[in-house]
């Protein structure tokens, strides 16, 4: 299967998982544009890679703010032709506090860091899909959002807020060729620690290989079918 011409947008691109998904999609010949707000770790990111500087394409902006979330997307368009692909890999957790004891600032970080940033990409990008008849939406979710936690309210507001936008988006666009799913896990584990030291307090992480193939299927037409899904990634031990 080959993504060589696909436009993706990777958000959180520095991070374990992002690094592992920029590299993979280039791998498979896809324009990847990576989005964060530290220019120099964006440059450190490409240097890395040692990739084919024509498909790698840096953008910086502030994806809580929505004029800054359409602006990093009209650079995309303009550098790139389209958007074609999101992966929506922001992280981000303030937790640790019954709810009664949890900041305020540990609500609005949470529904700035899941919500926010998931609600201006989905608009800035799912009309230019739809038009074309083609785009592929994925973000990464938690059991949480369903199941929550004790000391766990203002993330699993954040994420259960996330996948609620996915879910909807799925069904708004369910017949233009368009898909929006979630992938659910437990830890990133992006040290390994499961296969080092395999223990049942880890047995349920998930690596970022598992995950970004996951990604690359999800990309592909043989998934068309499959949207508004929220797959399981940590039902292991």
């Amino acid at each position: 299967m080959s993504l060589a011409d696909r436009v993706v947008l990777v958000t959180g691109a520095t991070g374990g998982l992002g690094r592992l998904a920029v590299a993979r999609f280039l791998a498979e010949g896809a324009t990847v544009a990576v989005a964060g707000t530290d220019q120099s770790r964006l440059d450190e990111l490409a240097e890395s890679l040692a990739g084919p500087d024509d498909r790698l394409v840096p953008v910086v902006g502030d994806l809580r703010d929505g004029a800054a979330a359409h602006a990093l997307v009209d650079t995309v368009v303009e550098r790139a032709g389209r958007v074609d692909i999101l992966l929506h890999l922001v992280g981000g957790y303030a937790g640790g506090s019954p709810l009664v004891e949890t900041p305020a600032d540990d609500l609005r970080t949470m529904l700035d860091q899941h919500v926010w940033t998931a609600f201006h990409l989905c608009q800035a990008v799912v009309p230019g899909m739809v038009e074309r008849g083609w785009g592929r939406l994925i973000s990464i979710s938690a059991p949480v959002a369903t199941t929550p936690t004790a000391k766990n309210a203002a993330y699993a507001a954040g994420k259960a807020g996330q996948e609620a936008l996915f879910r909807s988006l799925a069904r708004d666009v369910g017949s233009t060729g368009v898909t929006a799913n979630l992938l659910v896990v437990r830890k990133i584990d992006v040290d390994r620690a499961r296969e080092r030291e395999p223990k049942p307090a880890n047995a349920s992480w998930t690596t970022p290989e598992e995950l970004v193939a996951a990604m690359v299927y999800l990309c592909s037409d043989d998934a068309a079918a499959i949207t508004g899904a929220r797959i399981p990634m940590h039902e292991r031990g």
